[in-house]
């Protein structure tokens, strides 16, 4: 692989244009792929905007070449949308680096590949988007990953930019714990409220059950967690800004479709597989799904 892999990302939402500014920054602007036409990309950090040439190419027909790299920054419920893409840019040699909520990420995405690395991540991004349509990043960008022969490439593509990149030996803990982190953020639809909502002594004693049923499926499933994590993640929820938001909460807000089976209904369905009782997913997933797909 080439030290300046060629690069391509689908979905500029706020992931995206975090990801894409963060390539732009260092001279590595990626062929920017989505629904919309758009003129340009900006990132707002601190100390001023990144704006991220375009334009944003809307037709996989007509894409011409194939990329090293791929980034995929759509969420669960656009992969089908997103298939067009992932034919015309990834060839059998394409490395696939899903920037996507849950633990499944290899499972979903493989059918719409002929052959190339599906290499899932852990975001690490407090990114929103604005009114105006720009991204704003409220922290630092981070991206765990595997650790396998594919992750070079993006190590290599990422080298030197505002994004910093882990490598985790035990990658399943880490995906397992982000998880249970956007599991109980699943809340904040629920009560169409933002972070601070954790403040409050009731919600915290729920947040926490909640966790606890989340982390013994998450153990089932493979993840050396300890009995201190979902305490550790209330906490975080308890520093938090109280008017940061979620993304599952902006597409509520929004009408849009939910990401609730891959934030939350996993957590359900893995515990049916492994016969462990899971009677508050029980509550939220069907109220999850309703809210996302109705009827009424």
């Amino acid at each position: 692989m080439s030290d300046n892999p060629s690069i391509a990302l689908v979905g500029p939402g706020a992931i995206g244009t975090t990801m894409a500014a963060a390539l732009h920054e260092v001279g590595r602007t990626p062929t920017i792929c989505g629904r919309s036409a758009r003129e340009c990309l900006e990132l707002r950090v601190d100390g001023g905007r990144i704006v991220v040439p375009g334009p944003v190419c809307i037709d996989p027909a007509g894409m011409k070449t194939t990329f090293d790299l791929v980034f995929v920054a759509v969420k669960s419920t656009q992969v089908d949308a997103a298939a067009p893409w992932l034919s015309a840019l990834c060839s059998a040699q394409t490395v696939v680096c899903v920037l996507q909520n849950g633990v499944e990420q290899k499972t979903l995405f493989a059918p719409y590949l002929s052959g190339g690395a599906v290499l899932p991540s852990v975001v690490w991004f407090p990114a929103q988007r604005e009114p105006d349509a720009s991204v704003w990043l409220r922290g630092n960008a981070r991206l765990t990953l595997p650790d396998t022969p594919a992750t070079s490439v993006v190590l290599t593509a990422l080298r030197g930019t505002r994004c910093s990149v882990d490598v985790a030996l035990d990658f399943t803990s880490v995906a397992w714990r982000k998880l249970l982190q956007n599991a109980v953020a699943g809340l904040m639809v629920l009560a169409g409220r933002r972070a601070g909502m954790f403040t409050r002594t009731d919600i915290t004693r729920l947040s926490l059950a909640y966790l606890r049923e989340c982390l013994e499926v998450a153990r089932a499933e493979g993840a050396t967690l300890g009995d201190e994590v979902p305490q550790e993640i209330i906490d975080g929820f308890h520093r938090y800004p109280a008017d940061l938001g979620t993304s599952i909460l902006a597409d509520r807000q929004a009408g849009n479709p939910l990401e609730w089976d891959c934030r939350n209904g996993v957590v359900q369905r893995c515990g049916r597989a492994h016969g462990i009782p899971t009677p508050l997913s029980d509550l939220v997933v069907p109220l999850l799904a309703a809210a996302s797909d109705g009827p009424g």
